[in-house]
Formats: C-alpha cells, sequence, structure tokens
C-alpha cells in the first residue's frame, strides 16, 4: 500500500519537472502526508492545473464520507471490477504529486516494523497515478477526493513491502490525463512497477508513525 508520502520541493522546482501545467504560487513542503489530508493533484478536467483534493476517495454515490479513509489506496489489479473505482478508471483519473513515500519493512519475528523513506535517484519529484471524484455533501459543498493505485513491487521494494505505489513514467501524462472516456486495456499497461536502478531507499526515524510530526529531520537516513 501507500500510506505516507511527501512534497517537499518548492512551486518553481515543481513546475520545472511538470512543465505543461499550471501550479499554485505558494504551498508549504510536506514531509509526512497522511491519508484524510489534502494533496496536490492535476484532475484531467482539461484545465491542466494542480489543485488540493483530499486522500481517500468518497464516490460520488457514497452515502456516508466515512468511507474515504478505507480508499486510500485502490489496487491496479482490481481496478476495473471494484464499482467503487471503475467509474473513475473511465472518467476520473489524476497525478498525484510527490518526491518521496514511505513504506514500513517488517523483522522477520514481525515484531519490529522499520519505515524507509523512497525517493528517485535525482531527487526530483514524480506522479502516483490517481483516481479522482467530487462528491456533494448534505449542506451543499463539493467535496473532491482522490486515491492513490499501488502495484506489484520492483525489485527494491520487494525488499521492504509486498505493494508499491504506481509510479506513471512521465511520457505517460498524456494518456493518463486525457478527459475522453477509457478502456481498462488502454489504461492498465500504464501501471507498472517504476524501475528499480532509477530509485533509492533508506531507513528513517520512528517519528514519521506520527501523522502529527511533520518536519525535515523525517526524511534524513539512520543507521
Amino acid at each position: 500500500m501507500c500510506g505516507r508520502f511527501t512534497l517537499t520541493v518548492n512551486p518553481a522546482d515543481l513546475q520545472e519537472t511538470f512543465q505543461n501545467y499550471n501550479f499554485p504560487q505558494k504551498f508549504a513542503p510536506r514531509y509526512n502526508i497522511a491519508p484524510t489530508q489534502p494533496v496536490l493533484v492535476i484532475p484531467n478536467d482539461e484545465r491542466n492545473t494542480a489543485d488540493f483534493f483530499l486522500w481517500g476517495l468518497i464516490p460520488m454515490w457514497a452515502k456516508d464520507p466515512s468511507i474515504g479513509s478505507r480508499m486510500i489506496n485502490a489496487r491496479a489489479e482490481t481496478l476495473a471490477e471494484k464499482p467503487s473505482f471503475r467509474g473513475s478508471l473511465k472518467y476520473k483519473r489524476c497525478l498525484v504529486l510527490a518526491d518521496g513515500f514511505y513504506e514500513w519493512r517488517t523483522s522477520p519475528g514481525g515484531k519490529v516494523k522499520t519505515p524507509y523513506f523512497i525517493h528517485m535517484n535525482d531527487r526530483k519529484p514524480f506522479a502516483f497515478a490517481g483516481l479522482w471524484d467530487s462528491w456533494n455533501s448534505p449542506d451543499g459543498a463539493q467535496i473532491k477526493t482522490c486515491t492513490i493505485i499501488t502495484t506489484e513491487p520492483n525489485d527494491l521494494m520487494k525488499l521492504i513491502h509486498n505493494r508499491m505505489p504506481a509510479i506513471l513514467h512521465p511520457r505517460d501524462y498524456d494518456k493518463w490525463l486525457d478527459p475522453s472516456s477509457q478502456t481498462p486495456e488502454s489504461l492498465l499497461p500504464l501501471i507498472q512497477p517504476y524501475p528499480a536502478e532509477q530509485m533509492n531507499a533508506y531507513p528513517v526515524s520512528t517519528q514519521v508513525n506520527k501523522p502529527e510530526n511533520d518536519h525535515p529531520e523525517l526524511v534524513i537516513q539512520v543507521k
């Protein structure tokens, strides 16, 4: 799964990497983004503009928004089957922007979980494949939410966990953000384990276990 990630770069650096999209002029660096919190996404709404959505998909047909806390991830293998995701896969896709993520490695005895920070070798930001939806609350407010797609781990991630977030290759951004209706057959080939040789991972402090901790020290390697 993917339960925590980071977006620490400034807007200028993000703009340099994602040149075809528009971004907010200011936003705070985040070192421990947790479920139900705002995340920066680019939805396929033809505006090519990033906005903040809540992390945890609330389908438009949901009666209770609490479902979002259970829908932070969507398995690539069942996207086309699950009622919660198949509509968004067809019509509402997004890029979830990040520059790193955390995963926990369980010790052989199962008693200790060590957090690892995973990032690109060049430290540049990247995009998770995501789905989004818009939910109307009883008071009339429109709430936009998203989920991060997960897939099989690459060789690096296999040493840490049995899943990893689906990181899209930049060449596939336009296809993923095409606003027209898409079939699973055209989209699922884009969701592959990202090349392990382009990524790095190292252990970090267990301070990341608490969502209230959000500071630069969280991404410092520990021995």
